[in-house]
């Protein structure tokens, strides 16, 4: 983090700031439902308010067309929602660089705060269009990023802007930065990596990295069962990445070469066919992965898995976690996913939790505040974990 500027330098009195935050919250009839992305910013958006900056947010809210404003799109109950969470008023602007925004950022006095519009609803923002970005950058004297969950994407309101005025990041982005960083960089180990979900090619990049950096790596979830057919044996109906195979063979080698374990489940939970609805009963038995049925699929990792994969976390110092185990979603198949958040929780060792499933797992189960980082983005962590340069990240480099 040396080579980013943070929040804390900036002089930002008298001045209008303009923060890229993650509202990307669920909204139910008009109201947020889940303020977590929310409350995550509150810690960058206060102190940037009792400095006596004029403080313009802007975020996006789901995937609208970029033809303009959709309602159920709208940023209006996040604006509400912070403005309950921080007891003052907050302006929204109906549009996101054109004239209520341009108006309502230069009527802005020092402590008070503006949300812009869904930067979504413009077609430019995705596309880094230089002419949005000058819109944007018009509109503050400096740019604060809070948003890691969207730092992996060059778009004008994460990578952009940042050309065209002094660029910072918040504490948020701060905090994920670090704290994955040092885990990756100069991890205390044992350093155990968990890896879950459904496909090994939305993992390639991450184990490739990680067998440079991990003690152990961990496989679960659905993409298991294609290392366990790499090594010979029959998987049923269970997903299977073919074309893949060679690259899980591959692994295991360096994996072995390396000196690094690579745990892959033992038993698993199967099924005659994936629930539908995905949280609709299913019956289910357990049996070892070099016996799993023809007629079955594996959705979930046996009592024996959960066993070994916990006492590999056991013995760890550092432990980053990223997908679940199993079909998370279904009551019965969740039990896997669940395991695997409680042995974080249980652990001494540092823990750092990837957004998506995994997150949503320790925070349903109330295990947030035993884990020490959950991150906010699901893509930008893992990208974060492949080693790759974040955009959003980037920009606020050597500024």
């Amino acid at each position: 983090m040396a080579d980013i500027a943070t929040v804390d330098q900036l002089d930002a009195r008298g001045k209008r700031v303009l923060v890229r935050v993650d509202f990307n919250v669920p909204v139910a009839d008009g109201v947020c439902s889940d303020d977590t992305r929310i409350r995550a910013a509150l810690p960058t958006i206060e102190k940037l308010i009792d400095e006596g900056a004029r403080v313009i947010l802007m975020s996006h809210l789901g995937r609208p067309s970029g033809e303009g404003f959709e309602e159920k799109f709208t940023l209006r109950p996040a604006a509400l929602r912070l403005s309950e969470l921080l007891g003052r008023p907050v302006a929204f602007a109906s549009d996101t660089v054109g004239p209520d925004a341009q108006a309502k950022a230069a009527a802005l006095q020092d402590g008070q705060v503006l949300v812009l519009e869904n930067l979504r609803f413009d077609k430019r923002e995705k596309t880094n269009d230089p002419e949005f970005c000058q819109e944007l950058a018009k509109l503050g004297e400096a740019y604060v990023n809070d948003a890691f969950g969207t730092a992996h994407r060059a778009h004008a309101s994460t990578a952009g802007v940042a050309d065209y005025l002094p660029a910072v990041c918040g504490y948020l982005v701060q905090k994920e930065v670090s704290i994955m960083g040092k885990a990756l960089a100069d991890p205390e180990r044992p350093f155990v990596a968990i890896l879950g979900g459904a496909k090994v090619s939305d993992k390639i990049g991450v184990i490739n990295n990680l067998l440079d950096k991990a003690d152990t790596i961990i496989i679960g979830g659905g993409m298991a069962y294609t290392f366990v057919a790499a090594k010979g044996y029959g998987i049923g109906k269970s997903l299977f990445d073919a074309e893949k195979v060679d690259y899980c063979k591959d692994m295991m080698k360096k994996a072995e070469e390396k000196g690094v374990k690579l745990l892959l489940p033992i038993d698993t939970v199967v099924a005659a066919d994936f629930p539908n609805p995905i949280d609709a009963p299913v019956e289910v038995e357990t049996v070892d992965v070099t016996a799993i049925p023809a007629d079955k699929e594996g959705l979930d990792i046996g009592e024996k898995t959960r066993a070994l994969f916990a006492d590999a976390v056991k013995n760890a110092k550092t432990v980053v976690w990223n997908g679940p185990m199993g079909v998370f979603e279904n009551p019965t198949l969740a039990k896997g996913t669940i395991a695997v958040a409680q042995a974080l929780a249980d652990s001494d060792a540092v823990t750092i939790v990837g957004g998506g499933d995994s997150a949503a797992a320790c925070e349903q189960l109330g295990f947030a505040d035993k884990i020490t980082h959950i991150s906010t983005g699901g893509g930008a962590s893992l990208e974060f974990l492949e080693g790759l340069e974040l955009p959003g990240i980037a920009c606020l480099q050597d500024k």
